[in-house]
């Protein structure tokens, strides 16, 4: 990959290969399979699907990510990104592995409970989303119901890819706040979540920028209401 990448335009080669060496060996508050899981996210979000997408996809499977925790993240990420985006990156995910004989998922997944009712959401966010728009409401309910019985990434880890989401984004109000507190309660502390935006930087930084003033008022506010 590094020598498609000099092919181009070695120079950036160079930029990009440093990048990766400060944000891979220098952030060690992330796991590497973390840092795939985002990365990937950043794909699916910015529709970077070619040699960056490629290379990432190989990055989560020396990090032991498998094809079904894959499909997993791609459902996950969906109602963020778009479901259309997130065909787009499966469709593409598909394609790599057969062109690379990657190992081929199991059909391991989860129940949706689309027919289901309630919604695993605070129930002071589901009265205030309904408040604003009823309908919006029941989609919102909708979407996280249909995601409640995933297990094959862990909390940390969708807390995780929903900041980062924001971060591209720039949705740095009411979900980047239920994200981060999500993140918090499942374990993480101030300088993980830190990391997460500052992981990001290599997909904007001006935008990780942003989200890190966001970041620390919003980590202030919650130190506060604790005191």
């Amino acid at each position: 990959m590094k020598s498609q990448v000099e092919a181009l335009d070695s120079v950036f080669a160079e930029m990009s290969a440093a990048t990766d060496r400060l944000l891979w060996e220098e952030v060690p508050e992330l796991t590497r399979r973390e840092k795939a899981l985002l990365c990937l996210t950043a794909d699916v979000c910015q529709q970077t699907l070619g040699l960056s997408f490629q290379r990432h996809v190989a990055m989560a499977a020396d990090c032991g990510l498998s094809a079904d925790d894959l499909r997993e993240l791609l459902r996950f990420v969906a109602y963020d990104s778009g479901y259309p985006a997130a065909l787009t990156a499966l469709a593409r995910l598909t394609d790599l592995e057969r062109e690379q004989a990657l190992p081929a998922p199991t059909g391991q997944g989860h129940e949706v409970n689309a027919g289901g009712t309630g919604s695993p959401l605070p129930e002071s966010m589901r009265q205030a989303v309904t408040a604003l728009d009823a309908p919006f409401g029941g989609y919102m309910d909708l979407q996280s119901r249909m995601r409640a019985g995933m297990r094959l990434l862990s909390v940390r880890e969708r807390a995780f890819v929903t900041m980062t989401v924001d971060v591209l984004f720039q949705t740095l109000q009411e979900s980047f706040r239920a994200h981060l507190t999500r993140a918090l309660a499942a374990g993480a502390t101030p300088e993980e979540a830190r990391a997460v935006v500052r992981f990001s930087a290599q997909f904007g930084m001006t935008k990780a920028w942003r989200a890190m003033h966001v970041l620390d008022a919003m980590l202030d506010e919650l130190d506060a209401a604790r005191v």
